[in-house]
């Protein structure tokens, strides 16, 4: 009597699983961002592993604790997975104490090219003091594209995300719009990097 043919979901499952040790990009020195196991390499190329600004900095502060960055695994090396910086995101729950009532929100969508040919796409939202006229609105998106206009291309990619999650290029939209009227907050509330998938 023939024995049985062991089916494929069985033999898979007995397959070993190894754990890989997920470092970011030397722009943030290689730091760890954590491990991740599989039975297979193969599949963790194009894995994309979130991290908090917070975990990644070590330091604790507001904008920190909401930023989410997102890493891709792009290549591995012995029990090593190396990433790039895809993007990040704020929390909706931040961007949702930032919208109050009785105040305007402007959000502005850009495509950003960078110094070393890449392109992001920046999504940011402007936030008055006070409800303001259309007439204002469109000064206030004049002067925003402004800025980013003379950030595209200024920047490589890795400068172009430290100028963001850092706040210094949103400071210099906000100081900017604070001369036309009131602001409460100007954030980069997500970025992508626009990316060809091998």
């Amino acid at each position: 009597m023939a024995k049985p043919r062991k089916s494929r979901k069985t033999s898979e499952k007995k397959k070993a699983k190894d754990w890989y040790t997920v470092l970011a990009p030397q722009a943030f020195d290689s730091k760890e961002l954590g491990e991740v196991i599989t039975s297979d390499e193969a599949k963790l190329i194009n894995r994309i592993v979130p991290v908090s600004l917070m975990d990644l900095t070590g330091r604790m502060s507001q904008a920190n604790i909401y930023t989410t960055l997102e890493f891709r695994i792009k290549e591995i090396k012995g029990k090593t997975a190396y990433t790039e910086l895809i993007g990040h995101r704020l929390s909706p729950g931040y961007i949702r104490t930032l919208v109050r009532r009785r105040r305007t929100v402007l959000h502005t969508v850009r495509d950003l090219p960078t110094n070393d040919d890449r392109t992001v796409r920046v999504k940011l939202i402007s936030v008055t003091r006070s409800r303001i006229s259309e007439t204002m609105k469109k000064n206030l998106r004049e002067v925003i594209e402004k800025e980013l206009s003379e950030a595209a291309g200024k920047y490589g990619y890795y400068e172009l995300m430290h100028e963001i999650l850092n706040g210094r290029l949103s400071s210099k939209v906000y100081g900017k719009l604070k001369q036309i009227t009131p602001i409460s907050k100007v954030e980069f509330r997500k970025t992508e990097l626009k990316e060809t998938l091998e």
